[in-house]
């Protein structure tokens, strides 16, 4: 602050020289005498000093020791003399401020005229808006009504461009070759037809009253135009060896927007060419099946006929009433054989007659059946897509197929004269088979058309197969015995030619599950049961009996296996007749050669002799039994092996049944030998008892030729 007073000083005494002086006219300012009459508070100085201690001008005044009214006043006179100092550069720069001044005010009428100007530049713009506001409007209001006049120009546009009818449309339809420019152009004429007649008011125009006899003429034109060109393709259909099926595909449905033309606005006209096509259709496949038929019909194998029956003898029907059809074709009367491949050649093409013809073959009627049936699916499923796709009427396929003299009814003429005359029991079973496998073709291919026909074809060959099957059911409930009857153990032809039968029937059930022909079977197999045992009895001989129901219980079951490996309870039968049978031969067996051994054993074996009886078993009672077979068992072995071998026509099943009986003998031996064991003295018999080792070892040799 001492420096502040020393440069205001300084200011002020260089002031005085330039200037003159402002303390004469301004006069001493006495601050004392403000400050002694104003009222002071000293509340709180004590405060503020310690607080100004720290600070450094007043750290100054005080170390110098001024007072402070001193330096007050000090102060005071700088102040006034800047004060002197700032009024003097006001006026050293006075007439700078007027020459200001006189800008300023330039300044301020300039701004008034801008003021001004701009008022009236408003009030245009004002103007201005409100003309731009009416000339929208306007615009506004034109733009409305030429959308309103595009709207009725593109009415009356479409309106004149739906009732005219252009020259070149009336040449084409007049003059023009049926081809595809024709077809758009009867597209274009019907979209004309079809608009006259959609609206009333279209109808009642002045312009169309003029149009449309010109219309209907045109009309008229194309409808006869059409139906004449359209019989003209139909009847190349009738042309001999016509591929029909090509030509629906890449001829007729290339004109397939005729005949909805014709369906819209010459309705008796498409008729007409819908009644031709049918009847071309109608009479084309017809003779096409009936010739196919007749060929099929060459190629025919005859496997049975009324009298090849189960149960009927053979010597009196004779092979030679056959014919000269050879002798493996009998076999196929009753056993399936490969003719249970045709399930497997369902999907497969059919028979090409003239070529089967040319090679001399003969084929099962259920092969002409298969293949018969697979051309109609195939010519059934392309002509029922063919008459939905190119007339839209699913039904007409009704109308060719099963009108009169149509496909089916000439299938069914064949079928009736075949299936009266048919005896052929697994051909006719074979033939249900197949139509089923059809069935599942048709629903794959999702085309229903010959559904009522193969059911009516199923239930047609279900009562023949009964029939036949009661034939032979009847022939073993009728059968002669006497007459039947042959001096043979080995298995009988009636009872192999029951075997074969039953095993084809279930070989052709085991997918299908039929619980009818489950019980017809059952019905059979009772019939032949008493049939074999009348044979058997026919026979003076016990043991030949058994002999006899052996071999054809064993035959039965081996012929059951091979047609599958469930016989299900018809082989389960023959197995505990077969098992019971060979217990009572095994018995029969021993007891011709052993029947003391036996008897004893049976009747006195199981006594104690420590117990006492009324006879007790006594050395003497058991010697002759102990001797006698230890000097022939070996050979009544060896002429059981024979008896065995010559008795059972299957080697097999007579090891088994050796084994069996020789099985059977060692244990009648070895109670024998613990009933001597029991006896008192039995031990002096030791040396005549043939050891059990003797005896297993002998049937282990026999076990080995098995």
């Amino acid at each position: 602050m001492a420096e502040v007073a020393d440069n205001t000083s300084a200011n002020a005494n260089n002031g005085q020289k330039s200037f003159f002086d402002l303390g004469s006219f301004v006069g001493d300012l006495n601050i004392e005498d403000e400050i002694a009459s104003a009222d002071i508070s000293l509340e709180g100085l004590e405060e503020e000093l310690q607080e100004c201690k720290t600070d450094d001008v007043v750290a100054n005044i005080l170390s110098k020791g001024t007072t402070l009214r001193e330096y007050t006043k000090g102060v005071e006179n700088n102040l006034r003399q800047v004060e002197l100092d700032s009024i003097q550069d006001y006026i050293k720069e006075s007439d700078n401020l007027v020459s200001l001044h006189d800008q300023i005010r330039d300044c301020d009428m300039i701004l008034t005229q801008m003021e001004t100007l701009l008022s009236g530049f408003q009030g245009e713009i004002g103007s201005i808006s409100s003309d731009i506001k009416i000339l929208q409007e306007k615009s506004m209001d034109m733009g409305l009504r030429l959308k309103n006049r595009k709207v009725a120009e593109s009415k009356l546009a479409k309106f004149v461009e739906d009732i005219i009818v252009p020259p070149r449309m009336i040449d084409i339809i007049v003059d023009g070759e049926v081809n595809e420019e024709y077809m758009r152009t009867l597209e274009i004429l019907s979209k004309k037809l079809k608009y006259s007649d959609a609206d009333l008011m279209v109808k009642t125009s002045k312009a169309l009253k003029d149009v449309r006899p010109e219309l209907q003429r045109l009309r008229q034109k194309a409808v006869s135009k059409v139906f004449d060109f359209m019989v003209q393709k139909l009847y190349s259909l009738r042309k001999p060896k016509t591929n029909i099926q090509i030509l629906q595909q890449s001829v007729l449905l290339k004109y397939k927007y005729i005949l909805s033309f014709l369906k819209e606005h010459g309705k008796e006209v498409y008729l007409e060419v819908r009644a031709a096509y049918t009847d071309t259709m109608n009479k084309v496949l017809s003779a096409q099946f009936r010739a196919y038929i007749q060929a099929l019909e060459k190629l025919q194998l005859d496997i049975a006929t009324s009298n090849d029956l189960i149960g009927v003898e053979t010597r009196s029907t004779g092979l030679f009433l056959r014919g000269r059809e050879p002798l493996k074709n009998r076999s196929a009367v009753f056993a399936l054989g490969e003719r249970i491949n045709i399930l497997k050649e369902i999907e497969e093409p059919p028979l090409i007659p003239h070529i089967a013809e040319a090679s001399s073959k003969k084929y099962p009627y259920e092969v002409l059946f298969r293949s018969l049936h697979k051309l109609l699916m195939d010519t059934a499923s392309s002509e029922y897509l063919f008459c939905d796709d190119f007339f839209g009427e699913q039904t007409m396929f009704y109308d060719i197929f099963a009108g009169t003299g149509g496909p089916f009814s000439v299938i069914d003429e064949h079928f009736g004269t075949i299936l009266p005359n048919s005896f052929d029991a697994i051909g006719l079973l074979l033939m249900i088979r197949i139509i089923y496998h059809h069935q599942l073709v048709m629903s794959r291919r999702r085309i229903p058309c010959l559904d009522s026909y193969l059911d009516k074809v199923n239930i047609a060959l279900w009562p023949r197969f009964k029939m036949v099957f009661d034939l032979h059911l009847n022939s073993l409930r009728n059968a002669n015995i006497r007459t039947l009857w042959e001096d043979d153990v080995h298995p009988h032809y009636v009872i192999r030619r029951y075997a074969e039968f039953t095993a084809s029937l279930i070989h052709l059930n085991v997918e299908y599950g039929d619980g009818q022909l489950e019980l017809n079977l059952e019905r059979l197999r009772m019939a032949v049961d008493d049939s074999l045992v009348k044979l058997a009895q026919m026979f003076a001989k016990q043991k030949q009996q058994t002999v006899f129901l052996i071999n054809n219980y064993d035959m039965t079951i081996s012929v059951l296996k091979e047609a599958g490996p469930d016989g299900g309870k018809i082989q389960q039968h023959f197995e505990e007749l077969l098992k019971n049978n060979t217990s009572i031969f095994v018995e029969e067996l021993l007891l011709e050669h052993f029947s003391d051994l036996i008897k004893f054993v049976k009747t006195r074996g199981s006594e104690d002799p420590s117990i006492g009886t009324e006879r007790p078993i006594t050395i003497a009672e058991v010697e002759p039994i102990v001797k006698d077979f230890a000097s022939r068992w070996k050979a009544a072995i060896e002429l059981m092996h024979n008896d065995v071998i010559t008795s059972f026509s299957n080697f097999l099943c007579g090891m088994d049944i050796l084994r069996a009986a020789l099985t059977q003998l060692l244990l009648y031996y070895t109670r024998l030998s613990d009933c001597i064991k029991r006896i008192n003295g039995g031990s002096t018999l030791n040396k005549d008892l043939v050891s059990i080792s003797s005896i297993v070892y002998e049937i282990r040799k026999y076990s080995r030729t098995f």
